[in-house]
C-alpha cells in the first residue's frame, strides 16, 4: 500500500495548474495524475477545493480552516464548562 502524504496548499495549487496545462495539450486526466502522482479522486477533490485559487489564498484557506476548529474546539469546551454549572447550581452534582 502506498504512503499518505500530505501537500501543502502551494504544491496542490502548483500540480492542479500543471494539470491545467497538461490537459490543455490534449492528455486524459487519468494519465496527468499517473504523471504527477496523484489519484484521479484527489485531482478532483483537490481541483473542488482549491480550482481557481493562487497559491498564497490556498495557504490563507488552510490557515483559516485551522482557526476555525479551533475556534469551534474552544465553543465546544465553553458550552460543558456552562452546561456543568448549570447541573451544580442546581444541585445535582
Amino acid at each position: 500500500m502506498a504512503k499518505r502524504r500530505h501537500h501543502t496548499p502551494e504544491q496542490v495549487v502548483r500540480k492542479l495548474r500543471e494539470a491545467e496545462v497538461r490537459l490543455g495539450q490534449g492528455a486524459d486526466v487519468l494519465t496527468v495524475c499517473k504523471e504527477l502522482d496523484i489519484s484521479e479522486q484527489t485531482y478532483y477533490r483537490w481541483r473542488n477545493q482549491y480550482g481557481g485559487l493562487k497559491a498564497d489564498d490556498a495557504k490563507r484557506l488552510k490557515e483559516l480552516e485551522k482557526e476555525n476548529t479551533t475556534l469551534k474546539r474552544l465553543l465546544a469546551d465553553a458550552e460543558l464548562d456552562k452546561a456543568a454549572l448549570k447541573e451544580i447550581a442546581r444541585g445535582n452534582f
